[in-house]
């Protein structure tokens, strides 16, 4: 999951704040209905990811 690219596509700024080594660091800004989209596509990126994990836990018991 990019957490920085569904960012972006949720329609917030994303903005590099430091680099330090290999490291970078940023920051996100936006209006209260790009961080709601940006929450439910989280959530959606969860949900796809977990239904391949219950599924291995099953076959393991």
């Amino acid at each position: 999951m990019d957490i920085i690219e569904i960012a972006t596509k949720a329609g917030m700024q994303v903005l590099v704040d430091a680099r330090i080594g290999r490291e970078t660091y940023h920051s996100v800004c936006g209006s209260l209905p790009a961080l709601q989209r940006f929450a439910d596509a989280v959530h959606a990126a969860m949900n796809e990811e977990t239904p391949v994990a219950a599924a291995s836990d099953e076959r393991h018991k």
